[in-house]
């Protein structure tokens, strides 16, 4: 299964230290590239 993830659920599970959650439930997950640049920190 394919998950395209949106910013909100993305922060979400960084707040609960749980994004590995994605490997464990889907087979791929996309993050466009507008939700990787509202939830990606420089630096």
């Amino acid at each position: 299964m394919i998950l395209v993830a949106d910013a909100s659920a993305l922060i979400a599970l960084s707040v609960c230290d749980a994004l590995t959650l994605l490997d464990a439930l889907f087979g791929d997950v996309v993050v466009p590239e507008a939700v990787y640049r509202e939830v990606a920190v420089t630096g």
